[in-house]
């Protein structure tokens, strides 16, 4: 098999788009007057996180590419490089990506890697360059285990994951309405997309999918923009800050704290970890199903209606 498989870096070929993609939805809002709205120090800090994980991708990718290739190592399958094994690979690893946004909410552990992308109260493109530092530590390089055994190489599934990355760029956006009908069934867009950005108790844990909506559909997490809700977007609870080091690592001081207070069993301490964000050892907080709950209290005719259907 070979080692030596290259792909190029099609993130860091992406930047000058993004750059200028970013400039034109500036330029359209100033114009227009509407899609959406831009804060110089929210931006700001938009721009050092996704710095920052560009630095901590230097510092720290080897370790997720030395289990990989030590899976390539030991794998006895390999399904060569064709183009439709690079596409396979491509929609495998876009199912990839939505279990571990999935678990990046479900599971506290990674929220805390994750919980910085939904840090920004606002929703422009830059907001998509509001990336972890800690990605590393969440061990989810694990969920790609498995394509790798398959028999697609390292490299491959790497390249993939930057075109995943890539698309999702464009979808943080105001900007943009709807999409054509076929396209919004079939694909993640701004409007799909905007719904997993909002704090609203119908949105909470919606639309987890990267490129593709389907994966939503099939797994019953999609919620449809509503015309009569606008999101709200930021966290249920919102930092009030600008400084990326509390962006970047407030989630993992709070999971430190929590678990080492006094009186806990193990168990109780494991959970601070485990168990979805909003969970506490004596009910004092409120996960995103207690909130839904609660909303439903007072509202009761909300009740079937879209992201209050049924348990998730």
């Amino acid at each position: 098999m070979s080692d030596q498989l290259t792909y190029p870096d099609v993130v860091q070929m992406a930047v000058p788009f993004f750059i200028a993609a970013i400039l034109i939805e500036l330029l359209w809002i100033v114009i227009k007057g509407r899609g959406g709205r831009y804060e110089t120090r929210d931006a700001l800090t938009s721009l050092i996180m996704g710095a920052g994980n560009v630095i901590s991708g230097i510092l720290l990718g080897f370790i997720a590419y030395g289990f990989f290739m030590l899976l390539w190592e030991i794998t006895p399958l390999d399904l060569g490089t064709a183009w439709y094994v690079v596409l396979l690979c491509f929609v495998l690893d876009d199912l990839r990506y939505y279990w571990v946004h999935r678990f990046g909410h479900r599971i506290r552990w990674v929220w805390a890697s994750h919980v910085n992308h939904h840090s920004s109260q606002h929703y422009n493109l830059t907001t998509a360059l509001r990336q972890t530092w800690t990605g590393t530590f969440t061990f989810m390089m694990i969920v790609r285990a498995p394509l790798i055994l398959l028999g697609f190489h390292p490299a491959m599934v790497l390249f993939c994951g930057g075109l995943n990355l890539i698309y999702q760029f464009w979808i943080h956006t105001e900007a943009i309405g709807r999409m054509p009908r076929w396209i919004e069934a079939v694909m993640n867009t701004p409007s799909h997309h905007r719904v997993h950005h909002g704090r609203n108790p119908r949105y909470l844990d919606a639309n987890y999918a990267g490129v593709f909506i389907i994966w939503d559909k099939v797994f019953g997490t999609f919620v449809p923009e509503l015309d009569e809700e606008k999101p709200d977007y930021g966290l249920v609870h919102n930092l009030g800050t600008f400084n990326p080091i509390r962006v970047a690592f407030h989630e993992w001081m709070g999971i430190f704290r929590d678990a080492t207070q006094p009186g806990l069993t193990w168990r109780e301490r494991l959970n601070y970890c485990i168990q979805p964000p909003g969970w506490s050892h004596d009910g004092s907080r409120d996960t995103s199903e207690a909130i839904k709950r609660k909303h439903l209290a007072r509202n009761p005719q909300d009740a079937g209606t879209p992201g209050f259907s049924e348990p998730r």
